[in-house]
């Protein structure tokens, strides 16, 4: 049946007169990612016509606050949200760590794209060009939005000091550039790559420096549960490789019951059908911590019933094209994952990390 709805929207069937409204933050690196996903979809579905709508999100709006400190789970997917509720567009493109575990009711991740590189990048004042982190001079300022990169980091450079800083990629560059406050910001690399601005990368941190953010680099598509066009449509655009790596990161997130108010950070890797995930939480300094990695086999015999997971959504994101073993097994790691660390402590962890971020 889905065969069959895939092949007549790509005929034209059912879009041939419809224009497809895509909702979008206003940053220029929100319109990049836009663009790209309409360009992917442009190439699957020829006969659609697409229009971008963009609009500003709180997160744009309120630049003067630590994001951790507005106490606003959707922050930059609020105001897309209603828009899809009200029907005024049909998909929206997020950053995948912009969306919380929980999505409201009625909407569902309809697409998880293949994810850039995952990483934090440093990229330094350019009176600092060749350091390092580790070479930096003493009490070098670095600048980042993140509790979860300010606690790796405070753990593993404490000769830095670490100061938030906010604004989109050009906001934040300009502020690096143009003043002395910042002797180097943390960025997602993805965001530099897609802005082509790899250039300014002065360095990759690996996951023993800084492990990164859940669904970070990845792409999602967010649209109304009950619209099975657009479901369908979308769904063409699933990477199995980057939606198994992100519902295990977000499963691990969900029962954790963390958000971006406590610093709880992921890494993945995916390995002749092993699916391994290492997940950690920490203290706002850094100084207390609990990580761990377990693993799932994600390649399952095919079986009776191994087919589409026609209703199910797993962490948000519905997955018609992918077996549901697979996907029930990198929700069952993510859960898995982080009961270990909630029996180790980690819930008094993050406990007196979000008492600590809430009375600065």
């Amino acid at each position: 049946m889905e065969n069959q709805a895939l092949r007549s929207m790509q005929d034209g069937v059912g879009h041939q007169n419809r224009v497809i409204r895509v909702g979008t933050r206003k940053s220029q690196l929100a319109r990049i990612q836009t663009d790209s996903v309409v360009k992917m979809l442009s190439q699957q579905f020829p006969a659609a016509q697409f229009e971008i709508v963009a609009m500003s999100t709180t997160g744009d709006k309120i630049l003067d606050t630590a994001l951790s400190k507005i106490g606003e789970k959707s922050l930059f997917t609020k105001e897309l949200e209603n828009a899809l509720e009200r029907n005024e567009v049909d998909l929206v493109v997020h950053s995948l760590k912009d969306l919380p575990t929980t999505l409201p009711p009625g909407f569902t991740i309809g697409a998880v794209c293949r994810r850039e590189n995952p990483h934090d990048a440093v990229v330094f004042h350019p009176k600092n060009t060749g350091k390092t982190l580790d070479s930096l001079p003493e009490r070098s300022v670095v600048g980042t939005s993140s509790l979860r990169r300010a606690a790796q980091l405070k753990r593993k450079f404490p000769h830095l000091n670490f100061r938030d800083i906010r604004g989109n990629l050009n906001t934040r560059l300009k502020k690096l550039d143009e003043k002395e406050d910042f002797g180097a910001i943390i960025l997602a690399a993805a965001g530099l790559f897609r802005m082509g601005w790899e250039n300014r990368i002065g360095q990759i941190l690996n996951p023993e420096d800084c492990m990164y953010a859940v669904g970070q680099g990845a792409l999602a598509v967010e649209v109304r549960a009950n619209d099975q066009d657009i479901l369908s449509m979308v769904s063409a655009l699933h990477d199995p490789e980057t939606v198994l790596r992100c519902i295990a990161e977000r499963a691990f997130l969900r029962h954790l019951e963390g958000g971006c108010s406590v610093p709880v950070a992921v890494s993945t890797v995916m390995k002749d059908f092993q699916l391994y995930l290492t997940g950690a939480v920490y203290s706002l300094d850094g100084s207390d911590s609990l990580r761990e990695t377990m693993q799932t086999n994600i390649h399952f015999p095919q079986q009776d019933g191994d087919g589409p997971d026609d209703d199910t959504q797993h962490v948000g994101i519905t997955a018609k094209t992918i077996p549901h073993y697979a996907l029930k097994a990198a929700e069952a790691l993510g859960i898995n994952l982080a009961n270990l660390l909630l029996s180790k402590g980690a819930k008094q962890i993050l406990t007196i990390a979000r008492q600590l971020n809430d009375a600065q």
